[in-house]
């Protein structure tokens, strides 16, 4: 068997061939390409059995009906998120979909926690201003975070990950999620987003992209958010409108902003464009705001995390290749996207 993986990164080959050599060897063989799979790359896919794709990978309609010409029958997401599928037509086309619904969900957790220390404390501003010899701690102000209310929208395995570490900051924690989570309750309450927004000093999106999840985040929900509260997104890019959040910044109703991800990072994240002129003038307007961090979707960026993917992508692999169930495969029933035993598909 053939494994045709896309956005294929040096630490991609290494935890995927370390993986295959030490529990799959006799599975497939790899061939790596550095290109992100799209209506324009997709031909590279001919000869393969199955493909690997990530985050930013393009996977719908006319590249899924190629996959299919192709042969192809397998698609494999080393990846949570699978927003970037079209689920129904690769049923319809009777494609395997399977992806990676929990790697370490510690390790998207702890870089949630950091990116709101470092906005909360300007740890990043202290760090530049010391190697310049400024020792001055103005506009260094931050808050104690023990006592203060943490909102979680979404809590899955990333987001109940996250409410163990802010219970042990002594953080009062309120949490949005229409699937529940009792586990959740040990550590704080459940509410509605209206009233989750206008309690939390600090806010951290833990949810899937979908249709009813898209700019939750937006004028009005950012209205409603307690003046001056932090927010953070280590989730997916298309839950805040961007545009939105820079009006909130700039009427300092938004205290400050930490993302992890972004709407428009398909044709930027992962790669160098340190040489280049970058052209979303959206990105560089928010990135001149002092109280706003961004960084390049490496959340999940562990060793720990890393291996885990591999494993569970390969493991998807081989339940197709033996034609046994996969508890990881994807399919679409009405508007709710779920795994094959029904369970909620989270992030």
């Amino acid at each position: 068997m053939k494994l045709a993986v896309f956005s294929a990164k040096s630490y991609d080959k290494l935890f995927l061939d370390s993986a295959l050599e030490k529990d799959y060897a006799s599975l497939c063989e790899i061939v790596y390409h550095s290109f992100a799979l799209s209506s324009e790359t997709v031909s590279l896919a001919k000869g393969s059995d199955a493909v690997c794709a990530f985050v930013n990978d393009t996977l719908d309609v006319s590249v899924l009906k190629s996959l299919h010409a192709y042969g192809i029958r397998a698609i494999l997401l080393r990846c949570a998120g699978f927003n970037n599928v079209d689920l129904q037509a690769a049923e319809e086309l009777g494609l395997f979909v399977a992806n990676v619904p929990s790697y370490s969900p510690e390790a998207v957790a702890e870089f949630a926690v950091a990116l709101i220390q470092t906005l909360n404390r300007k740890t990043h501003r202290a760090y530049n201003r010391v190697r310049e010899g400024n020792f001055n701690l103005e506009g260094f102000l931050g808050r104690t975070l023990h006592g203060k209310t943490v909102g979680i929208v979404g809590v899955g395995r990333i987001g109940l990950a996250l409410a163990k570490i802010f219970h042990g900051f002594g953080c009062k924690l309120l949490a949005y999620d229409p699937f529940g989570g009792e586990e959740f309750r040990k550590y704080g309450e459940f509410t509605e987003l209206q009233k989750l927004l206008s309690q939390s000093d600090v806010v951290s999106l833990h949810c899937p992209l979908t249709e009813d999840t898209r700019h939750i985040i937006n004028d009005e929900t950012l209205a409603q958010m307690k003046k001056g509260a932090l927010l953070v997104n280590t989730s997916r890019g298309g839950l805040i409108n961007t545009m939105a959040a820079i009006r909130a910044l700039k009427a300092g109703q938004l205290g400050g902003l930490a993302l992890d991800v972004y709407e428009e990072e398909g044709s930027l994240f992962y790669n160098d464009h340190s040489a280049e002129i970058i052209h979303d003038d959206t990105l560089m307007r928010l990135m001149t705001f002092p109280n706003v961090l961004v960084c390049g979707h490496q959340a999940f960026f562990t060793r720990e995390a890393l291996s885990e993917i591999a494993g569970v992508t390969l493991g998807n692999l081989q339940d197709f290749a033996l034609k046994r169930t996969c508890k990881n495969s994807l399919v679409r029933e009405g508007h709710l996207l779920v795994r094959r035993d029904t369970e909620p598909v989270r992030l």
